[in-house]
Formats: C-alpha cells, sequence, structure tokens
C-alpha cells in the first residue's frame, strides 16, 4: 500500500476487514472549531476519531505532547485500531493534520499507514457516503513500539544537533510579524531555522502536489530531504508534513522536535530570533 491513497483507492477498500479509517482532525485554539463534534456529525463509514488532544503526555505543559508507547497502544487498541491494519488517516483541517495521525502511528510501531489525498474535504466533494453518530465496536490490538530516535527534544537543541531545521509555520509567525495564537508564547523562531510552511505542499483542494514540486520546496531552502533534519512548526503538529513530503521523496530521517514553538517560544530561557532566517 502506498503512503497517499486516493478517494477512488479508498471508496474500492471501504469494507476490506483489515482496513482502519482514522479522522485526526485538529485546529488552532483560535479556529473555534470542535473536531470530535464535527466527527460525529459526518465522517467517512467506518471511521474512528484521533484525538490528539487526548491520546497525548498530558501531564506536560506543551500541548499535545506525544504519549508514552503503552498509553498509545491502550488508546488505539479501545478505539479499534491495530497495529497490522492497513491504517488510512485522514482529515478536514486546514491544518492538514492527518500528517501528525500518520507519524504517530509510524512513529508507534504500524507499517502500513496512508494519507487519503484530499482527506475529508475530497470525500464530501465528490458525494462519497458519510455516517454519523459513533462508530461500529472494531476488535482490534496495537502494540506499541517507541521509535524513539525519530524525536528530538527541546534539550539537544540547545544543545547543538548539528542537523537543519525547517519550521512549518507560516511566514508572519515564522518572522514575528504575526503574535502567537497561544498565550504566553514569544514570536519569533528559532536561531538558524529555514522557514518551510507546511501549505507549500497541498494544492488549493488539500491534495498533496507532485513530487517534482515536494523536491523544489526543498532545494529552494537548499535541504535535501533524503538526508537528516528536523521539522517543527507551533505545536508539533504542521511539522509533520515536512517529515511526511520527504518521506514521498525517499527520505527516511526526517526528525520531530515536538514541543516546536509552543515549548520554545514559552520558555524565556531559549534564545530567539526575528526577521527572515
Amino acid at each position: 500500500m502506498d503512503t497517499l491513497v486516493s478517494t477512488e483507492w479508498l471508496a474500492r477498500n471501504l469494507s476490506e476487514p483489515d482496513v482502519a479509517i482514522v479522522d485526526a482532525s485538529a485546529f488552532l485554539p483560535t479556529d473555534g472549531r470542535d473536531p470530535s463534534a464535527e466527527f460525529l456529525a459526518a465522517h467517512i463509514p467506518g471511521a474512528r476519531f484521533l484525538d490528539i488532544n487526548k491520546v497525548a503526555d498530558r501531564s506536560n505543559p506543551a500541548p499535545h505532547m506525544l504519549p508514552t508507547a503503552a498509553d498509545f497502544g491502550k488508546a488505539m487498541t479501545e478505539l479499534g485500531v491495530g497495529r497490522d491494519d492497513r491504517i488510512i488517516v485522514y482529515d478536514n483541517s486546514p491544518l492538514r493534520t492527518a500528517a501528525r495521525g500518520w507519524f504517530m502511528f509510524r512513529h508507534y510501531g504500524a507499517e502500513r499507514v496512508a494519507i487519503l489525498d484530499g482527506g475529508f474535504q475530497k470525500w464530501r466533494a465528490e458525494g462519497r457516503p458519510m455516517e454519523s453518530g459513533e462508530p461500529k465496536l472494531r476488535k482490534a490490538r496495537f502494540d506499541a513500539q517507541d521509535r524513539g530516535e525519530e524525536v528530538v527534544t527541546k534539550q539537544a537543541i540547545l544543545g547543538g544537533v548539528g542537523l537543519p531545521l525547517l519550521d512549518a509555520r507560516g511566514k508572519a509567525r515564522f518572522e514575528g510579524t504575526e503574535p502567537d495564537p497561544r498565550p504566553g508564547v514569544a514570536v519569533g523562531h528559532i536561531p538558524g531555522a529555514k522557514n518551510l510552511p507546511f501549505a507549500a505542499f497541498y494544492r488549493d483542494d488539500g491534495t498533496f502536489k507532485s513530487e517534482d514540486e515536494l523536491r523544489r520546496a526543498f532545494a529552494e531552502r537548499q535541504i535535501d530531504p533524503e538526508g537528516p533534519f528536523i521539522a517543527s512548526c507551533g505545536s508539533g503538529v504542521t511539522a509533520n508534513s515536512i517529515i511526511f513530503a520527504a518521506h514521498r521523496l525517499g527520505g527516511r530521517h526526517g526528525k520531530l522536535y515536538d514541543g516546536s514553538w509552543s515549548e520554545w517560544g514559552a520558555d524565556p530561557a531559549t534564545p530567539k530570533e526575528k526577521g527572515p532566517a
């Protein structure tokens, strides 16, 4: 199975017993949208909702930090998503949060994980079937294993990891000309970071751009997508679009700074820059 599947593919495979469909929609605090309520109102038949705000290390002050492997495995078993399933992740968010779901499932050991190209927006626009309410129970087991080498901490970056750092936030937030949506978080970016907004990888309809276009986006920042790099963003969500785009181009060494700017910008002791990198 490819890591990017079309709505046509999913429509053909919707009833296959090993296909697990997951809605990983999430929004900024300022968006005023409730992803759980939207899921209950309408979703792809058989889908279940992954709440990245709840399936998280909730003891950490930074938002939706990755949970322990044990907590993730327990949550997915209860959700009805197995580690050996063909997992199709989608979203209905302008933040393209399916990439966060894709990263989480792979990070905890699932091998067959794909993003639905165009997400729920495209599925609904094509008049494909939908359902509402809570999904039916589905028996599954997710024995999670933590691939810790894929995640980088604030302490590691402060110590100097020697890898390129890409920031997926929009230009205004990166340069510090727009306030952060979270209170108490400074403006600007991590010194030395390069700005690669996640929107650069998507067409207006939410589908992924061609591989040539993806490669060009990296080349314009003088970054090799097949080499090691660290991806960051506002809170560890949109950075995963950078990692996924690199993965589409053969890259297997992209690392996530999970705390991202929500952690870095909230710490008065961390160095910060404004303006273009």
